[in-house]
């Protein structure tokens, strides 16, 4: 019994906390060319494994500011500033909620997206919350703030068998992500939310106003590793 006690109370734990410190460590620097989000798309029929091999890791200097910035913008306005979870955000959210009765609404930030796309299933279940949390911890201690955002460009889906930016920019411009302008950055970032419905053009069609903000946010908005 102490055995089996030992096991399932060190050995284990132990052994899961090194193997995913190794596992965040490799990905510093080795390309993220799998996701379970790509696996679980293959298998309900919304995307094959091919179009994982063929989708070619950019780095995060051959992606265009304008995508850099504008996702920041839309996505975690205050990616340089907290430490993975933004705190700020979230009472401002539970304050909307009580004062307004407004409802109430993800906001993950881009370390938190990165951490789920990367390690978890996606499935909607507090241990796949607690998992991410760690994750995004471990991410933001061992990554650093440039490897997040360059990890989560060449991951993120943004349409059927379509992961990351360079992808994206070659299907709905036939350019690389490296030439994309601050209009056609806002309105891929906009397919974020719903990327199996959403396209950059039912963006301009159904949401101009919306993307021509991004558009201006993202002209002001300041990264700390901005190209010179």
């Amino acid at each position: 019994m102490k055995r089996l006690l030992k096991i399932l109370f060190l050995y284990i734990p132990v052994g899961y906390i090194a193997v995913s410190v190794l596992l965040v460590l490799l990905f510093k620097w080795a390309p993220v060319k799998f996701t379970p989000l790509m696996l679980e798309r293959s298998l309900d029929g919304t995307a094959t494994l091919s179009c994982v091999r063929t989708n070619r890791w950019t780095a995060l200097d051959e992606i265009s500011p304008a995508l850099q910035r504008s996702v920041v913008a839309s996505e975690d306005a205050r990616f340089f500033e907290h430490k993975g979870f933004d705190f700020v955000e979230l009472k401002t959210m539970k304050e909307k909620h009580e004062k307004l009765g407004k409802k109430i609404r993800g906001c993950s930030t881009l370390s938190q997206q990165t951490a789920k796309n990367c390690f978890t299933s996606g499935s909607r279940t507090l241990l796949r919350k607690a998992v991410e949390a760690y994750y995004t911890f471990l991410i933001e201690k061992i990554w650093g703030k440039k490897r997040i955002l360059e990890v989560y460009l060449n991951v993120a889906e943004l349409g059927p068998g379509i992961y990351g930016a360079e992808a994206a920019s070659k299907k709905y411009y036939g350019k690389n992500a490296a030439k994309l302008s601050y209009g056609e950055s806002a309105a891929l970032v906009l397919c974020l939310p719903n990327p199996l419905k959403r396209t950059p053009d039912w963006v301009n069609r159904h949401m101009s106003t919306r993307r021509m903000e991004i558009e201006r946010i993202s002209m002001q908005t300041k990264l700390l590793f901005d190209r010179k």
